[in-house]
């Protein structure tokens, strides 16, 4: 049909532009969405007046088969009188609303046609419609979903980043501060301890360049 055939080609070219453009699915199945509607309020619009057509025809129809009925009782009650020429008149317009009838039989048949027609794309594209719709608040749902998955994800290797670098910082100014510390306390240390080996060594060297004094003060006596 025209109209399903239309709303096909523009949802189709709507959907290459947007490909062209690199925009996002949500925003397509949005506007998808938005000719489907569309679309389907217009094929019911003339659907409808399809069906009302065809009532119309259908009432027509009714009528123009009560003259053909009407003319060959007239025609029938003619010859039945022994009139012939009047039943000749009566089948002779019977004739006309036959023809009639056969047109508007035609009429109607067609209309059958278009409403059916009309109402397979309807059933069609209504289910086109609701699949969309929950295709979309899929989508929407999903999105939703990733936004605040990359948000807290984000959110985490920031923290983490931060956390895992500051707790490296104090780890390491821990240990400089024990380093220096433990420098310190050797500093204080260290010294009074050489010290005291000092003044040991220095001890001994005095003792012995009193015993060397002494034995050679002995040594003096003796000669």
């Amino acid at each position: 049909m025209g109209i399903f055939t239309r709303f096909k080609d523009i949802v189709s070219a709507n959907i290459n532009s947007m490909l062209d453009k690199a925009e996002d699915p949500e925003k397509m199945i949005k506007l998808m969405i938005q000719e489907m509607e569309d679309t389907l309020v217009e094929i019911k619009a003339s659907c409808a007046s399809a069906m009302a057509t065809k009532s119309k025809v259908s009432r027509a129809l009714d009528d123009v088969q009560y003259r053909v009925n009407d003319w060959e009782n007239k025609a029938r009650l003619a010859i039945s009188k022994g009139r012939e020429d009047l039943a000749r008149e009566a089948l002779a317009e019977k004739r006309v609303f036959a023809d009639e009838h056969e047109r508007l039989t035609k009429e109607i048949s067609q209309l059958e046609g278009i409403v059916a027609n009309y109402q397979g794309d309807i059933s069609q594209l209504e289910e086109k419609l609701t699949n969309a719709r929950k295709k979309h608040q899929m989508l929407l749902q999903r999105h939703t979903q990733a936004q605040k998955s990359y948000k807290a994800q984000s959110v985490l290797r920031k923290n983490d980043n931060v956390d895992a670098f500051a707790r490296f910082d104090a780890f390491e100014n821990r240990i400089e501060r024990m380093e220096a510390d433990a420098q310190l306390v050797n500093a204080k240390a260290r010294p009074a301890l050489e010290d005291e080996f000092a003044k040991l060594e220095g001890d001994e060297s005095l003792e012995n360049e009193l015993a060397a004094l002494k034995a050679e003060i002995e040594n003096n006596k003796a000669q």
